[in-house]
């Protein structure tokens, strides 16, 4: 096997110690390579939580790109092994490990877009007289606001309620399909022709349509790991291109881009995470010795 490019940039830091700290002039940016890193600022002496990044996920560009102060702090969760990257070291970085490439231009492709809509806001309450928010650039340590208190679950009554069966559940009104996780706590309905599955990005601000953040607690779920569209009136899954630990159906392993068919009743597998995927009218795939194979 080739040699490790990154060996002679890793570096190691034991489970809570400090990475940098908001304010500091670094000129480093990190990769992690293993464990993981809280990013978050100080208020009150208070450590608020903005980020968790894992393997994959880089920090810290600020200072490689526009050579700014930290906008917040880091530590070690628990003992990692980062790349440490300074501006000399950048382009060799990108030359040699195209995902992270790929991922820095989703998250600048995501400030952008904000921008612009920023911008068009502007022009539009400009035209119209009135006065307008400033227009400024998304923090790129900051992560994309949590959905609300609820969201992808079953409605709450605030009483606690007993789950449904899996075969009880039904698909709610507006929704084309649904997934269902194991034991029937977590609903996450599909509501348009394309959704993303996956966990919340801290690096490029992306949330998927179906995010599996809470109730993937092994974090076995990659950040991009499948996609189910609406072809014709028939349902695909397909593994997202770089997705680790697997897609499943039925038990059975997909091939990376390459779709298979879904039907309601299809049991789902993710990493870790078990889902059951229903639709209001399509019928269960019948067994294999009602005489179909």
């Amino acid at each position: 096997m080739a040699a490790d490019p990154f060996k002679e940039f890793t570096v190691k830091r034991k489970k809570g110690e400090t990475i940098y700290v908001e304010g500091d002039l670094g000129t480093e940016m990190y990769v992690v390579q293993s464990g993981a890193v809280r990013i978050f600022r100080a208020v009150g002496g208070v450590k608020q939580e903005l980020a968790i990044m894992e393997k994959g996920d880089f920090f810290g560009e600020i200072a490689v790109l526009e050579g700014l102060p930290r906008t917040a702090s880091a530590e070690a969760l628990d003992a990692c092994e980062l790349i440490e990257i300074n501006s000399a070291t950048f382009d060799k970085m990108i030359r040699g490990n195209i995902e992270i490439a790929v991922r820095m231009l989703r998250k600048l492709s995501n400030r952008l877009q904000e921008a612009n809509s920023k911008i068009e806001l502007l022009s539009r309450a400009t035209a119209k007289g009135k006065a307008a928010a400033p227009v400024g650039l998304v923090d790129v340590d900051r992560p994309a606001e949590a959905p609300p208190p609820g969201a992808g679950a079953a409605p709450s009554s605030g009483v606690q309620a007993v789950p449904k069966p899996i075969g009880e559940v039904e698909v709610p009104k507006g929704a084309v399909a649904l997934l269902v996780h194991e034991g029937g706590t977590r609903h996450f309905p599909i509501t348009g022709e394309s959704a993303l599955i996956g966990r919340y990005d801290p690096v490029t601000g992306t949330r998927p349509e179906i995010d599996l953040t809470q109730v993937d607690i092994n974090r076995s779920v990659s950040r991009r790991h499948a996609r189910i569209v609406v072809q014709d009136g028939a349902f695909q899954i397909s593994e997202e291109v770089g997705a680790l630990n697997g897609t499943f159906v039925n038990g059975q392993r997909l091939t990376s881009g390459r779709p298979a068919t879904l039907v309601s009743g299809d049991k789902v597998g993710l990493g870790m995470v078990s889902l059951l995927f229903k639709t209001p009218d399509r019928p269960s795939r019948k067994p294999a010795a009602a005489g179909r194979s």
